[in-house]
């Protein structure tokens, strides 16, 4: 027989081993099926059966919204106030102020509601239509505002990065829109997006990698390769590493080398010579042993010295505006060769037989010549 303590040892080892068996059972389940969230399931909306009583306090949220905003707002207000009535919240528009303020009554019982109106007016602020902004206030969507203005300090080089979120004609926006299935509003300092969850999660970081220098085209090909790996319900449960493209950052410009470089100096175990004090240099130099009077009088002699020189230099640039310029040198212009001399009496010859001649008419030669030729034919007739 055992003893009564050995007996009481072997109690709690068995239980344990039995945990353990258990551990093993619930460890061969598989834990993809646990995992996963079956397709088509949705979260049942809350109703007043869930809250009968209502709220115990009020609460409200208020958010300022800038100028340019204040047309806009004041016509499609009426339409953000029919939709939060839904919820049994209030809106107001303050337009002297330029702010939004939402606020829960007696009969809201959704505790939550309070946060998506608060999160509608913030998009409202930030330039988001009110067509979309309206969405936040279903169950299945959320939203996120990254604030961008403050991760880039050089304003040129933040324009840029923030036009490369945009692309060209909008279609790099256009890209992230479709594969995180987001609406995405870049507007001043902060990108404000629209939609589930996991696609929040994804244009938060394509957003801010964008920023920190890396493109958002690398990004959106991996998002395209995940889209297509959720597709396949075998790989859900295994690593995708394999799948996505690794991309590696270069760095094309090359260091600004510094204008002053330091050179270090060679490593002695001497400790450098100690520097001369003033009363050393006036022993080297004699004027230690020089008299008050002395060393008066040979400091005036050198700012008088030194007064010589500033004159000296001041007058040599005053006079630099009386020194003539250099003259060029003259270039001697060659005379008109009179070699070829004009005979007037020829060319007066030549007008007076064009005076004579009328316009039109025949040369004299020519004139003879018809004139023989005529003669000829009448000799011929008779």
């Amino acid at each position: 027989m055992a003893d009564p303590p050995q007996a009481a040892e072997a109690g709690p080892r068995q239980n344990e081993k039995q945990r353990n068996k258990g551990k093993k059972k619930a460890a061969t389940v598989d834990e993809s099926e646990l995992l996963t969230v079956p397709d088509g399931w949705k979260e049942p909306a809350f109703t007043r059966e869930d809250n009968p009583k209502g709220l115990l306090e009020e609460s409200s949220f208020a958010t300022l919204f800038p100028k340019y905003r204040e047309a806009y707002l004041k016509e499609c207000w009426p339409l953000v106030q029919k939709a939060l009535s839904e919820h049994f919240v209030n809106a107001t528009l303050d337009l002297i102020e330029g702010s939004m303020t939402v606020t829960t009554t007696k009969k809201t019982f959704d505790p939550y509601a309070i946060i998506r109106a608060r999160d509608l007016i913030k998009l409202l602020a930030r330039s988001v239509p009110f067509e979309q902004a309206v969405r936040i206030l279903q169950d299945d969507v959320a939203c996120d505002i990254i604030k961008i203005g403050s991760l880039v300090r050089k304003r040129d080089t933040f324009i840029k990065r923030r036009g490369r979120l945009l692309g060209p004609k909008g279609s790099t926006l256009k890209a992230l829109e479709l594969l995180t299935n987001c609406y995405i509003m870049v507007q001043g300092n902060t990108v404000s997006a629209l939609g589930p969850f996991s696609g929040l999660k994804e244009v938060r970081k394509v957003v801010l990698d964008t920023m920190k220098n890396i493109h958002p085209i690398y990004n959106i090909k991996t998002l395209m390769i995940k889209r297509e790996l959720s597709k396949d319900p075998e790989l859900r449960s295994q690593s995708w590493e394999r799948f996505l493209p690794k991309f590696k950052r270069k760095n094309l410009k090359k260091r600004k080398e510094p204008k002053k470089k330091n050179t270090k100096k060679e490593y002695t175990p001497f400790p450098p010579p100690q520097p001369e004090s003033q009363i050393d240099k006036e022993l080297a130099s004699g004027e230690y042993f020089l008299k008050e009077r002395q060393k008066k009088r040979k400091q005036v002699e050198e700012i008088k010295a030194k007064q010589a020189d500033a004159v000296k230099k001041r007058q040599e640039e005053r006079n630099k505006a009386f020194i003539p310029p250099k003259e060029k040198p003259v270039v001697k212009t060659k005379k008109a060769s009179t070699e070829k001399k004009i005979d007037i009496e020829a060319i007066k010859e030549k007008v007076k037989n064009a005076k004579k001649k009328k316009l039109g008419a025949l040369p004299v030669e020519e004139v003879k010549l018809k004139m023989a030729a005529d003669e000829k034919k009448k000799k011929k007739k008779k």
